[in-house]
């Protein structure tokens, strides 16, 4: 199987062969017209006749056709493939080396740093590819996301990510999930992705997109109505003479947030805006291809005519009407429009003034992108205006750094104080070095990135993160407060000149094409198996994986509490990234910072709690430690919506290696609770809510008649107050008879093991 820079035609080819006749028994097997959802994904049944396809409800097996992972999840995931015994990856999988950059000089000394200090898991990474038949995105390629769109991302095509915002892709009309590492291991090893068949919202657009308003509105007044956990379970599928209105890589931006209110993914159909960026991308045959089937890229008639008939939810954008928004602090669904910001953070007590301003990540760097703001900066700095804070531009790609740098772009933005990032995630992520601000300062910072929950992106909880577009940010900057509206509010020039900021003006696609810039893709060789991959045992960043031992089929009887969280508790809680992201290859050092950012529900601290063994407070992480070396079993309980945000399974390997049993919450995010339910730790939910507020700091959990875990089926729990007294209560599962044998195994990568063995 040979891995390339780009999809091969065939590939395409070859999954639109099946289209006609699979939407036909889609159609048949359904009884109705099919939403573009549904088509992609009968398209992808393993098999065609067989598997459930009831919306919510029914667990479908998938062959997806293509993985990608960048290199922090990448890590443990090959880890994990290095024990199925296989010679090469059984799909075409990628690795993507971008979160490990840290931002803190400029992007050639940052780079660099970064090659230097993370020689030995590049070393790895690269190795481990070579070895298995994956293609390698080196250091500098840029963000996995915006690499795919270019590269591999097709109309009806349906990839696995290991990363939450590997969805991006459906702005070219893919489904595109993301997964936690397990879910990529099983496909790389031959076997299917298992995921419910989800819900399908449709979101219909009208009108167009113009003044200050851009893709990015779309997605934030999305998660203003369906906060962060109304898309789970459900594929978003936008549609309309709205869609058809923005561009293919504005389509990415809106599907690439869509993470943010918790959906599987979000796509939009095949159009002639994906077409010409097909076309302006080298891939002229895919676009032909494409344009072939192009009534199978899009919904069935009679899902236009009347959408309220096949979508289970559908919501009305006016993009005429859509006012520019900013949303935050805190959550990405907490939603204030530009013009009224000013005020909104005047009563809440926000700091107005600006402290940093951030552009790019996979969200909002693309072509387009850059030359909207850098229009903005350009006439700034015809007015004598500069930034009046810190400007940062984080390109998407080596592709779009070398085509803003050759048509000028990055001059403009230099002009008036940007300073370029190196081509990575950055400050998205927590890859900030912030020298020059306290962490015990509140402060504001504004970007064009998709999370901003407390210390996403410098590390520090006093940090207060506003997520808009592109053009927001650079005008922002440019006044260097939050309550400047550029709609309709001036500026003061240094010769003292009032300046009104045009809109901006963006340019879709570069007139001279892409300059493809260095190339930085290392191909695997023909044979891979005289390729030594080297692991040290002395390593603080790398750990070969011993498996999870399996169930002992006893009930779990009066489990300590490790800890109660309070409000939410996202995987940035569970488990935190910036500094933390070097030990990603290292289960027993990344445990370090297990539950570090959870907030204790008995005393509103985070990151402390009390050890059930001797009472002492100490940090969760410590407990845990001191829990797993006295060979002591827990259980963690949380509010709703557990687990939101990226799909790191550290979240879930964490705790399995520390001891936990049960996770126990009011609600899941879902890709955590799945990535639990691989790693064999049983995700319950309360059956009535109210008792999270019922359990104790002292209390013990038992959970009972486990030998008749069954799909469907509560299960008998108790708390047990220290005086003895026992308080019957029912949690819920989602697990189908496969995930309660991932549990008896002790994981689902136990299961592949015995699978391969017997072949």
């Amino acid at each position: 199987m040979a891995v390339t820079a780009t999809t091969p035609v065939e590939l395409v080819e070859a999954v639109y062969a099946k289209l006609p006749e699979r939407i036909a028994t889609g159609r048949e097997r359904l009884g109705k017209p099919l939403t573009l959802t549904e088509k992609v994904l009968v398209n992808h049944l393993r098999d065609a006749a067989q598997g459930g396809l009831e919306r919510g409800i029914s667990y479908t097996d998938f062959d997806p056709d293509r993985i990608a992972m960048q290199d922090a999840t990448a890590q443990m995931a090959l880890l994990q493939f290095m024990t199925a015994g296989l010679p090469e990856v059984a799909a075409p999988t990628t690795v993507h080396c971008d979160h490990l950059i840290q931002a803190k000089v400029g992007a050639s000394i940052d780079l660099g740093v970064a090659i230097d200090t993370n020689k030995e898991v590049y070393d790895f990474l690269e190795s481990v590819s070579a070895k298995y038949g994956i293609g390698f995105w080196g250091p500098g390629s840029g963000i996995i996301h915006q690499v795919v769109l270019e590269q591999y991302a097709f109309p009806g095509g349906m990839m696995i990510g290991t990363d939450s915002h590997t969805p991006n892709a459906g702005g070219l009309g893919m489904i595109a999930i993301g997964v936690g590492g397990a879910d990529a291991v099983d496909v790389m090893t031959g076997f299917p992705f298992n995921v419910r068949f989800p819900k399908v919202i449709g979101v219909h657009l009208t009108g167009s997109l113009s003044g200050w308003s851009s893709p990015k509105d779309v997605i934030l007044e999305v998660a203003r109505i369906l906060t962060v956990k109304g898309g789970t379970g459900a594929v978003v599928e936008y549609f309309g003479p709205g869609a058809e209105s923005i561009s293919a890589t504005g389509k990415a931006t809106i599907c690439n947030m869509g993470a943010e209110i918790g959906a599987t993914t979000s796509i939009f159909a095949y159009d002639d805006t994906i077409d010409a960026y097909l076309r302006a991308t080298r891939r002229e045959a895919i676009a032909d291809a494409a344009k072939g089937v192009a009534d199978h890229l899009r919904p069935d008639p009679e899902v236009y005519a009347n959408p309220a008939d096949h979508y289970d939810q559908v919501i009305e954008i006016n993009l005429d009407e859509l006012a520019p928004l900013i949303n935050g602090p805190h959550s990405p669904d907490f939603a204030h429009k530009v013009s009224e910001i000013g005020t909104d953070a005047a009563e809440q007590g926000w700091p107005l003034e600006i402290s940093a301003a951030l552009i790019g990540s996979c969200t909002n760097s693309s072509y387009e992108d850059i030359t909207r703001a850098a229009s903005i900066a350009r006439q700034a700095s015809a007015q004598g205006l500069r930034a009046k804070t810190k400007l940062l531009i984080t390109p998407g790609s080596e592709q779009v750094r070398a085509t803003i740098e050759r048509d000028g772009l990055l001059a403009d933005l230099e002009a008036i104080g940007g300073e370029v990032l190196a081509n990575a995630c950055g400050p998205c992520i927590g890859q900030w070095s912030r020298p020059d601000m306290d962490p015990e300062t509140v402060n504001t910072i504004v970007n064009s990135y998709n999370r901003n929950f407390p210390k996403r992106n410098d590390g520090s909880p006093n940090t207060l993160s506003f997520v808009t577009s592109p053009d927001t940010v650079i005008a922002l900057a440019l006044a260097g407060r939050l309550d400047f509206n550029p709609a309709t509010d001036t500026l003061t020039s240094e010769s003292g000149e009032e300046v009104k900021l045009f809109e901006p003006e963006g340019v879709t696609l570069p007139e001279q094409g892409f300059d493809p810039g260095e190339n930085t893709f290392v191909a695997p060789p023909a044979d891979g198996s005289t390729v030594e991959v080297q692991v040290s045992p002395e390593s603080d960043r790398l750990q070969l994986l011993t498996p999870f031992e399996a169930w002992d089929g006893n009930d779990f009887v009066e489990l300590p509490l490790l800890l109660k969280a309070q409000g939410k508790c996202t995987t940035d809680h569970i488990s935190m990234a910036g500094p933390w992201l070097k030990y990603r290859g290292h289960l027993e050092n990344i445990s370090g910072n297990l539950f570090l950012g959870v907030i204790n529900a008995f005393d509103g601290v985070d990151g402390f709690g009390k050890d059930p063994v001797d009472g002492e407070t100490r940090r969760f992480p410590e407990i845990a430690k001191h829990l797993h070396e006295e060979g002591v079993s827990w259980v963690a309980v949380g509010d709703e919506n557990y687990g939101e945000g990226s799909s790191r399974e550290h979240a879930a390997m964490e705790p399995r290696f520390r001891g936990a049993k049960v996770i126990l919450v009011r609600s899941f995010a879902r890709i955590h609770e799945t990535n639990l339910k691989k790693q064999g730790v049983l995700p319950f939910t309360f059956a009535d809510p109210a008792v999270y507020d019922q359990i104790g700091e002292d209390d013990k959990l038992s959970f009972l008649g486990l030998a008749d875990l069954a799909p469907g089926q509560p299960v008998r729990a108790e708390i047990v107050k220290p005086d003895g007294s026992k308080v019957p209560f029912e949690v819920n599962h989602t697990m189908n008879e496969e995930q309660i044998e991932w549990f008896r195994a002790g994981g689902a990568l136990n299961i592949i093991r015995q699978k391969m063995e017997a072949r």
